[in-house]
Order: structure tokens, then C-alpha cells, then sequence
């Protein structure tokens, strides 16, 4: 196996490890994070096109982006093909790669307003949001969908054919419908089934929580490139291990043993950092209360951090952060001696 890497249209990324967008996650610290360790290609958070065209503030942040952030998809939400193909027109100057459209977003209110994984239920409404938008920019367009929505319409096969026959550049697929959300096991035969009937790429999505995941997906499937979402929060080594593993400068059965995650003096200095920078993005108010959660995150299945995970909802300030990340650091140690 290897990290090499494909072409997205007319874009190269350069390796198989990508980090899936989540909202209120990825945002730009975030993606450097990854990027350093090792993620080849990353998506935005999701923005919705209603609130590029009612210019909604908010939207600024979610496409915020510098040179190092390369190559980059932003993801875009609705169902209306004219609004789509017209904000896909109005931002496609923004600094980024591959414009994404987002076919499988199982959140309610997303839902409820036939957009995300809605649109899988119809076929000749999503074909169209991609054929119009392919004809209003140049840059490669892509779709991010599910297994289907449920399980009576598991349609991923016919549907991503479908959107390549649209124009579509490459697919993302969850092995899951949209009723399952994240419960159960992410189908990775209809990836494969996805991927056999395509000649554009196909990226599979569901159940990479670590290293080995990414590795066994791509066996399993044979698709260009697997994404990481929920598996990556707290934890960027992900992208760094599974490197090592597909280009053998690890065994599997190594990683197996030892995971993905570094010592604790890493962990700490990583979580200051993350803090630092989600500061300097969003103000200290905002950005210690978005850092809460990558600190929990960070800590996951790291015995005996109970207490610092509770703690941390205490933190105002970035002082606060570092103090508890001594704390811990230092009673890490303690029990080692």
C-alpha cells in the first residue's frame, strides 16, 4: 500500500488521508493542526449558500484560510440550483481549491429544509445543482453523500453515478444512510460498490478512528483516499501514523500496539498550542469556550483525566488552560515515578 496521490480535476492532493468537515470544528487552527501531521486534503466546515447570499457575518469566519491551508474544499449546503450556481459564481475568487457540495448532512434542521442528505432522496434536484454549478465556475466541483437515507432508498451506486454524470470531479461517501446517522457500523462494501462503478475518485468516509482503520478501509475498498472526521478530534496523530503505515515505515501490527496518540508532554504542549491559536482567530472569549471541547477531546482514553475534563468547562482564560495543563502534566509524571 501508499500514500500517493490523485488528481481532484485539475487539482492535486498529495496523499490519501483527508480531514471531513465538521461544524464548530474544522475551522482554520484546527486544519493546520492536521495539515502538520499530516492530513493531505481538508475541507471548511459546512456554509450555507442562503447565508452567503443574505450575507450573514458569520460566514467570513467559516472560510477564513491562509497559504499553508492547500489544497482546500470548501463545503457548501443548499437545494435551490439557481442560488447555488450564483453563490458558487460570487465566491469562487476565495482562496480556495475544490468546491464542495454537501449531499449528506443528516442534522435535522438541514434536513427538514431538503438540503444535505435530503437531496439523496432526489436524484434529478441534485443532478441539477451539480450540472448548473459545474457550468458557473472552473474550479473541480465534488459531493460529500451517504449510503442512502434509509434503509429502504440505499441508492449511494446509482446516486454517485448520477453526479458524475452531472460533472462532479470526485465523491465522498459515508458508509451509512441518513437515519442512522452515526449508530451502528459504517458499510464499507458500498464504498467499494461506489468505487467499482465510478472512474472519478472516491473518498470513503465512516469509522476511521485510527490508523489501522484507514489502512483496512482502503483494502477493503480500493477507493483514492479515506477521511477522518470524529476519529481526528482530539487525536491529529491519526493523519501522521497513518502516513507512517501506508508508506511502511510502521507495521500495522505495531500501531496496533502502541495506537496513535503520543506521550502526554506532546498532548500538553499540543493543547496549548490549539489554544493559542483558536485565541488568536476568535478573541479569548469565544475561542476558550470552542477549546473546551478539544481539550476533552484530547484527553479521551488517557487514564485518570476525569477530573481535569470536568474541570476544564471552569476555564475563562488561556492562564487557566496552561494551569491545568501543568496540573496534569505533572501528576502524569508523579505516577510514572
Amino acid at each position: 500500500m501508499d500514500n500517493n496521490g490523485f488528481y481532484i480535476g485539475n487539482v492535486y492532493i498529495p496523499g490519501r488521508l483527508v480531514l471531513g468537515p465538521m461544524a464548530g470544528v474544522t475551522d482554520l487552527p484546527f486544519r493546520l493542526l492536521c495539515r502538520e501531521a499530516g492530513a493531505s486534503y481538508l475541507y471548511t466546515e459546512m456554509i450555507s449558500a442562503k447565508g452567503i447570499l443574505y450575507n450573514n457575518k458569520n460566514t467570513e469566519l467559516l472560510w477564513a484560510t491562509d497559504e499553508k491551508d492547500s489544497p482546500l474544499a470548501l463545503q457548501l449546503f443548499g437545494s435551490d440550483p439557481d442560488i447555488m450556481s450564483e453563490i458558487a459564481k460570487r465566491i469562487e475568487e476565495k482562496e480556495f481549491d475544490v468546491l464542495d457540495i454537501n449531499m449528506g448532512c443528516p442534522v435535522p434542521k438541514v434536513v427538514n429544509n431538503h438540503e444535505g442528505s435530503a437531496l439523496m432522496k432526489d436524484i434529478s434536484l441534485s443532478y441539477k445543482i451539480v450540472s448548473q454549478i459545474k457550468k458557473s465556475i472552473k474550479k473541480p466541483v465534488t459531493i460529500k453523500m451517504r449510503k442512502g437515507f434509509d434503509k429502504d432508498s440505499i441508492n449511494a451506486v446509482e446516486f454517485a453515478k448520477a453526479m458524475e454524470d452531472a460533472g462532479a470531479d470526485a465523491v465522498a461517501v459515508h458508509g451509512r444512510t441518513r437515519t442512522e446517522y452515526y449508530s451502528g457500523n459504517a458499510d464499507w462494501e458500498i464504498i467499494a460498490e461506489v468505487k467499482r462503478a465510478l472512474k472519478i475518485p472516491v473518498i470513503a468516509s465512516g469509522d476511521i478512528f485510527k490508523s489501522t482503520d484507514v489502512y483496512d478501509c482502503i483494502k477493503t475498498t480500493g477507493v483514492e483516499a479515506v477521511m477522518a472526521a470524529r476519529g481526528a478530534r482530539g487525536n491529529p496523530w491519526i493523519f501522521s501514523k497513518a502516513s507512517e503505515l501506508l508508506s511502511g515505515k510502521v507495521t500495522y501490527d505495531e500501531l496496533r500496539k502502541c495506537g496513535d496518540k503520543p506521550n502526554i508532554s506532546t498532548i500538553v504542549e499540543t493543547i496549548k498550542r490549539h489554544t493559542k491559536m483558536l485565541v488568536d482567530f476568535k478573541g479569548e472569549y469565544t475561542g476558550i469556550r470552542e477549546m473546551r471541547k478539544h481539550f476533552s477531546w484530547y484527553l479521551t482514553g488517557l487514564k485518570g483525566s476525569a477530573s481535569f475534563r470536568r474541570r476544564i468547562n471552569e476555564a475563562e482564560t488561556v492562564e487557566d488552560i496552561i494551569i491545568l495543563c501543568d496540573e496534569l502534566l505533572l501528576e502524569k509524571k508523579s505516577q510514572k515515578e
